[in-house]
Parts: C-alpha cells; structure tokens; sequence
C-alpha cells in the first residue's frame, strides 16, 4: 500500500476507509460485514479508518472499536466531535465546540473505540458561537496529554483555517471534494498547502452517485440520508446521472469503473490529498482500492474537467440548514 504523509509527520494509507455507512446512515447495514470489511481494509493495507461520534450517535465508533480490537498498532483512528447525530437529516443539528464539551466528547470517544489514543482528532464542524482560537487551545491540551496525536478541523473556511493553525499545527482538514463538489479548489485548498495542512476528501464519490449503481431515486432506501439531499432530488438527479453517463463512457475505456475514476482523479491532484471513501462491503472497497492503479493521462484529466468542470453538479451538496454549517 502507498502512503501519504498529513501535515508535518503523520503517515497513513494513500486511501482511507469511511466507516459512516457502517451505522445506518445510507439505509440498513449488516454489522458483521461491516467489520469483516474493516479487517479486510486493515489486511490490504488500508488501514486509516474514518469514523465520527455523530455516526449512528455513537454506534459507529463502538463499531469500529470492535473490529480494531488486537488489531490496534495497525491502524491510524480518526474520529471526529461536534456535530449533533446526522440522521436528524435535513434539520438543524447542535453544533459544539466549547472548551468543556470538547473534553467530554473526546474521553466518550476513547471509551467507545476501546483505545488509550485517537491518532487524528477533527473538529466535525465549525461552532458559530465559540471563538476558533478556544475550541484548538482544548484540543491542543489533549494533546500534550497524550490522548490526542494531530488535529484536524472539517469543512472550515479559509480564515478559521489559518486562526486555528496559529494555536496549534492542524495536520488535516477534511472536506467534501469530488468530482461534483469542487469548491474547495476557490482557495480552501491552497490555503492548506501554503500551511502544509493534508486534505482529506470524503465522500471521494459522490455519496455513492458517481459510481452509476444509482439509477433511480427508488434504488435509495427509505431510510437513506441521501433522499433529503437536493442533487438526489428532482430534475436535480436527472441532470446529475446524465453527467455520471458520460463520465462512465470514459471509465469503460480506462477500462476501469466510474468509481475508480473518480478515486484516480483525486489521487492524482496530489501527494497531500488521501480520499477517505466509505462502504460497507468488501466487494466495494476491493473495487475503491483498484483506483490506486489508475493513472490519468493529461487528455484523460481535460475531458474530466470538460464533462464535470466546477460547479456541474445540479443541486446544493446539503440542504438548506445544513449548507449554512459548512465552510465558517
């Protein structure tokens, strides 16, 4: 497996596993599949694995702590505090970042994942309400306690970016970035690499859209987040599946799937970029990983941008509520 390095010293896997789909979020998931493809991830070498309190509020980490167990010095554990259970979809979700709240969730999270460290801490979101400056300051404390490694910060704007590196080092910064979510390119991305910040991208796929399985809304379970979602809606999904055609035309004669395309894409933006994409069966993550072999001519990445150029994709990434969460 090749590795990337985020931020000054941390070295993980060039691509990472999103565990998210393991709690029910996108529909029913099956827990012993879930954890026998955490191990299989670990066995191929993927061993960053990506999880969240706000998963399943709180599930996921106990899955994932499971699945580690004995297994510990293999991995590299990112997890994530702030953000309110995700399955409120659509709705406002509580935000926290304040001092007292940061210290509890972080001894919750130990406690879940059954571990005496979490190797890359992020703040979820950003919280409106508590200066930047005091939510790494706490963060930054955990640190030299030994209970955090590196620190990291999630869909945050350009300036909190730079604030929050002025307390501590931030070694990452997760967003979502793909082939139809390229805002960061307007400058959050720079900004990292001016700072030496690595970039993690979930959702590398689209929410599961750019790999083509998804042909109508009806093939999204009932209970799937992704039916609340603005370009999975309408005559939003039309205009998106007509722009995953065409991007699967050049997959075939890649001769690989729309999925490892977009992998390759991202891959090849550069050394700071690990994509974190999330599933929950073997089969897939198989399939994610055959995008480390895809390599993308200069031709290639032109009728990539002339088929899914910035701001293609129709719709807003999130709804209404939780699009006034990203990027403060």
């Amino acid at each position: 497996m090749q590795t990337r390095k985020l931020g000054e010293e941390l070295v993980v896997s060039a691509l990472g596993l999103g565990c998210m789909g393991m709690s029910g979020v996108y529909g029913a998931a099956d827990e012993s599949e879930a954890i026998a493809t955490i191990h299989k991830s670990i066995e191929l070498g993927c061993t960053f694995l990506d999880t969240a309190d706000a998963y399943g509020a709180g599930h996921n980490e106990t899955l994932v702590g499971k699945a580690i167990k004995n297994q510990r010095d293999k991995v590299i554990i990112a997890t994530k505090f702030g953000l309110g259970n995700i399955h409120q979809g659509g709705e406002n979700i509580p935000v926290q970042g304040s001092p007292k709240y940061v210290r509890s969730a972080c001894e919750a999270s130990l406690k879940r994942l059954g571990v005496e460290t979490i190797d890359l801490y992020y703040q979820h979101r950003v919280d409106p309400t508590t200066p930047i400056e005091d939510t790494i300051e706490t963060m930054a404390e955990l640190v030299r306690e030994g209970k955090v490694r590196y620190l990291g910060l999630s869909e945050a704007s350009e300036s909190t970016i730079r604030r929050a590196h002025a307390v501590h080092p931030i070694s990452a910064l997760q967003s979502e970035y793909s082939l139809w979510s390229r805002d960061v390119e307007d400058g959050i991305l720079t900004t990292c690499r001016e700072l030496n910040i690595g970039f993690v991208p979930w959702s590398p796929l689209g929410r599961g859209f750019l790999t083509g399985d998804i042909k109508t809304f009806e093939d999204l379970a009932a209970n799937d987040w992704r039916r609340t979602s603005p370009r999975f809606q309408g005559e939003n999904f039309q205009r998106n599946l007509d722009l995953v055609t065409q991007i699967r035309g050049l997959a075939d004669r890649k001769h690989c799937t729309p999925a490892q395309l977009a992998i390759a894409w991202l891959l090849q933006l550069g050394n700071d970029i690990v994509p974190i994409p999330g599933t929950k069966r073997i089969s897939y993550l198989l399939e994610n990983l055959g995008g480390l072999e895809i390599e993308l001519t200069a031709a290639d990445l032109q009728t990539i941008d002339t088929i899914l150029p910035k701001g293609a994709a129709a719709g807003d990434r999130y709804p209404a509520a939780m699009m006034k969460m990203v990027n403060l």
